[in-house]
C-alpha cells in the first residue's frame, strides 16, 4: 500500500479507535437521563469531531509548514496549496456535520425537516455561543478551501496560515470543560494546545507527502523538526495546565478521566522520543534513508491520531472537579469575573500574589530564550553583543511577566487604579527596556540567511518591517498620534468594557498597548533600523507633546465624578480599599504621574544620543579636513580675512 495513503488511514483510523475506547472506558457516551439524542448521535458526534479536527490540522498545519519550509513559486508550494484546498473542503463538510450532531446532542431533538427544527437550528447557530463558535470555524474553512486554489505565493500562504490560526480562536473560547474559576486559564491552555497540535500533526502529514514526492527531503525534515520542537513544548505546557484545572487533588489522578489523561500524556512522551530520534539519529546522518524516515512518520501519525481521539473522549467525559466552591458561586465578583474576590491588596501582596496568564508566560519565556540563544550564537562565532542590551531586554521581559502574571493581573479586574498602573507600565515602562535591546538587529546578525528563496524567521521579519503598513505605523508622527489617541479611544468607547469583561478583549488590550508603546519608544530612541529617523530636537518635541497629552488625560480622570464602568467596578461588592470613584481618581493620578519616570529616562537617552551624534559628526568632519590637508580651515580663515578687509574699507 502507498505509504502516503497508509499514513492518512492510520491517523484517522487510530483517532476513531481511540474515541471508541476512551468513551467506553469513561462512560462518556452514557445515555442522558433527560433529552437523550440516541446512541447514533452520542457515538457519531465525538468521532466526527475528531475527523474535523484532523482535517483542520491538515489544513492549518500544512499552511504553516509551507510558509516556513517551501521556496517561492515552487512545485512543492503549489502541490501543498492544492492539498490544503482538499483538506479545507473535508474540514468544511465534517464541520457542518459536527454542528448538526452537536445541536442534536445538546437539545436531544430528533433529526427532522420541518420548519420548527430549522428555526431551532438557526437560533443555535446565530444566538448560542457554542453554535456561533462552530459556525465561524466552518466559515473560515470554506474560505480557505477557495483561497487556497486562488493564491500561489509565500505571502498569500502566510495570509492563509494566519486565517487558519484565527479560526482556532472560537474553538479555544468554547472548547474547555473547566468551571468558571478556571475560565481564563482554560481558554489560554486550549488556544495554545490547538495551535501546537495542528502545526505538529498537519506539518508532519504535509512533510510525508513532500518526502514521498521526492526532492531534498532532509532539508524539509530539518525545518519541520524545528517547528515540531516548539509544538511539542507548547503541547506539554498547555496539556499540563489544562489537566491541572480539572485534577485539583491527587486523588482525582486515578479517576477514569485522570487515567485517560495519563494515557494521553504517555502518547505525548512517546512522540517526544520520536522527535529526539529524528534530531539525533536520522537528521544528523548523511546516510539516513528516506524509507526509514517515512516508516517512522507513519507510526508517529498513528500515535497522533490516537491522541486526537483521546482528546475528543476527554472533552465528552465528566472532569473530576470544576475548582469552584458553592460558597463563592453567588458573590458579585464571581458573577462578574468568574473568580472569588481576592483579599485586600496590602504591601505584602504586591510581592507574593500572582495569577498566571499562560499565553504571556509562554511568550516571555520563548522571547527570552530566543534572545539569549541569539547572543550565544554571536559569541560562539566571535562576534560581540553589548551586555547592556541583553540586560535591558531581560529587564523588559521580567517587567512584562510581572504585569501579566503577578499582582497586577490579580487585582486589575477589581481596582481601576491597578488596571491603570498595569496599562501605563505596559505601554510606557516595558518598551523603554525592550527597545534598547535591539531584537531585530540581533535577529539579523545571529540568523543565517536562506539561499533557496524560502523564508525562515529572518526573511519573514525583514519582509514584515519593509511592508508599506509597517512603514506607516512605525513613522514617528503616526506612532506618536497612535500612542496618544489610543488612551481616549480605548477608555471612552466600548473597547474598555470589552477588554474588561471578555478574556479575548483583555488579551487584545495587552497586545495593542504593548505594540503602540513599543513603536513610539522605537521612534524616539530606537536602535533597530527604521524607515524614518528624526533629528534629536524633533524627538524631544514629539516626546514632550505626547506625554503632555497623557497628563491631560490623567487630570480628566482625577476631576471626573462618574465611573467609566459603573456596572463593573462599582458592582464588585468590595468591602476593602477606596470607594470605586476614589479608586478611579487614583487611577487618573497614576496616568498623570507615572509618565514622569519614563519621560525622564527617554529625555536622558535622547540627549545622550544627540551628544554622541554631534561628536560623531565632529570626528567625521575632522577626518575629512585632515584628508584634504586642512583646506576647509584655510578657506574659512580666508573668508574671515576678506570680511575684515571689507569692513575696514567701509570705515
Amino acid at each position: 500500500m502507498n505509504k502516503r495513503l497508509l499514513g492518512v488511514i492510520s491517523v484517522y483510523g487510530f483517532a476513531a479507535l481511540a474515541v471508541w475506547l476512551g468513551l467506553s472506558f469513561t462512560r462518556g457516551n452514557a445515555p442522558l437521563p433527560i433529552g437523550d439524542a440516541g446512541d447514533l448521535v452520542r457515538w457519531a458526534q465525538p468521532i466526527v469531531q475528531s475527523v474535523k479536527n484532523l482535517a483542520m490540522a491538515m489544513t492549518v498545519g500544512s499552511l504553516v509548514f509551507a510558509a516556513w519550509a517551501f521556496s517561492e513559486k515552487s512545485d512543492s508550494l503549489a502541490r501543498s496549496l492544492r492539498r490544503v484546498s482538499y483538506a479545507a473542503i473535508a474540514w468544511t463538510i465534517s464541520g457542518a456535520a459536527h454542528i448538526l450532531l452537536t445541536y442534536l446532542w445538546v437539545t436531544g431533538s430528533p433529526l427532522s425537516l420541518n420548519e420548527s427544527f430549522g428555526a431551532g437550528l438557526w437560533m443555535f447557530l446565530s444566538q448560542v455561543a457554542l453554535g456561533q463558535a462552530l459556525s465561524l470555524n466552518v466559515l473560515a474553512a470554506a474560505a480557505l478551501s477557495l483561497f487556497a486554489l486562488s493564491f500561489s505565493s509565500l505571502r498569500s500562504t502566510l495570509f492563509l496560515a494566519v486565517l487558519g490560526l484565527a479560526a482556532l480562536v472560537p474553538l479555544a473560547v468554547i472548547g474547555h470543560a473547566a468551571g468558571p474559576a478556571g475560565h481564563d486559564m482554560a481558554v489560554n491552555a486550549m488556544g495554545i494546545h490547538l495551535v501546537a497540535v495542528v502545526v505538529w500533526v498537519g506539518g508532519l502529514i504535509e512533510l510525508g507527502f513532500q518526502v514521498s514526492a521526492g526532492g531534498n527531503w532532509m532539508v524539509l525534515a530539518r525545518r519541520y523538526s524545528t517547528l515540531a520542537l516548539f509544538a511539542f513544548g507548547l503541547t506539554a505546557v498547555s496539556g499540563v495546565a489544562s489537566a491541572a484545572l480539572r485534577i485539583v487533588e491527587w486523588k482525582y489522578l486515578f479517576s477514569d478521566w485522570g487515567i485517560l489523561a495519563l494515557v494521553k500524556v504517555g502518547i505525548l512522551l512517546a512522540l517526544g522520543l520520536f522527535g529526539a530520534w529524528y534530531r539525533t539519529r536520522i537528521l544528523n546522518r548523511a546516510t539516513s534513508s528516506k524509507a526509514s524516515f517515512v516508516s517512522l512518520a507513519v507510526v508517529e501519525l498513528a500515535l497522533m491520531g490516537s491522541a486526537f481521539g483521546l482528546g475528543s473522549s476527554l472533552s465528552h467525559s465528566a472532569a473530576p472537579s470544576s475548582g469552584l466552591t458553592l460558597d463563592d458561586s453567588g458573590s458579585p465578583a464571581v458573577i462578574l469575573t468568574g473568580s472569588p474576590l481576592p483579599p485586600e491588596l496590602t504591601l505584602e501582596r504586591w510581592f507574593t500574589s500572582y495569577k498566571i496568564d499562560l499565553v504571556w508566560l509562554v511568550i516571555v519565556v520563548a522571547a527570552t530564550a530566543l534572545y539569549l540563544f541569539g547572543v550565544y550564537r554571536l559569541k560562539k562565532r566571535g562576534d560581540e553583543w553589548p551586555i547592556g542590551r541583553t540586560i535591558s531586554w531581560l529587564l523588559g521581559m521580567g517587567l512584562l511577566l510581572w504585569i501579566t502574571c503577578g499582582p497586577l493581573n490579580v487585582y486589575e479586574q477589581y481596582l481601576f487604579s491597578v488596571h491603570m498602573l498595569a496599562h501605563m507600565i505596559l505601554t510606557m515602562g516595558v518598551p523603554v527596556f525592550l527597545v534598547p535591546g535591539a531584537p531585530v538587529t540581533l535577529l539579523l546578525r545571529a540568523s543565517e540567511a536562506r539561499k533557496d528563496d524560502s523564508r525562515g524567521l529572518r526573511e519573514w521579519v525583514l519582509w514584515a518591517v519593509h511592508t508599506p503598513w509597517a512603514k506607516l505605523v512605525s513613522h514617528p508622527i503616526f506612532a506618536a498620534i497612535n500612542f496618544a489617541a489610543s488612551l481616549v479611544i480605548f477608555y471612552f468607547t466600548p473597547l474598555f468594557a470589552w477588554s474588561t469583561r471578555d478574556h479575548l478583549g483583555h488579551q487584545w488590550m495587552i497586545v495593542h498597548f504593548l505594540i503602540t508603546g513599543y513603536l513610539f519608544v522605537q521612534a524616539v530612541i530606537g536602535v533597530d533600523p527604521g524607515p524614518t529617523k528624526l533629528q534629536p530636537l524633533l524627538k524631544l518635541m514629539l516626546l514632550i507633546g505626547t506625554l503632555a497629552f497623557h497628563a491631560f488625560f490623567g487630570l480628566s480622570l482625577m476631576s471626573g465624578e462618574g465611573l467609566l464602568l459603573a456596572d463593573w467596578y462599582g458592582a464588585m461588592g468590595r468591602t476593602w480599599g477606596e470607594s470605586p470613584i476614589a479608586d478611579q481618581q487614583t487611577g487618573g493620578a497614576i496616568a498623570w504621574g507615572i509618565g514622569e519616570i519614563p519621560a525622564a529616562v527617554l529625555t536622558i537617552i535622547v540627549s545622550i544620543q544627540w551628544f554622541r551624534s554631534d561628536a560623531r559628526d565632529a570626528k567625521r568632519l575632522d577626518r575629512a579636513s585632515d584628508r584634504a590637508g586642512n583646506k576647509d580651515v584655510d578657506d574659512y580663515n580666508e573668508m574671515l580675512a576678506k570680511l575684515a578687509k571689507r569692513d575696514g574699507e567701509q570705515r
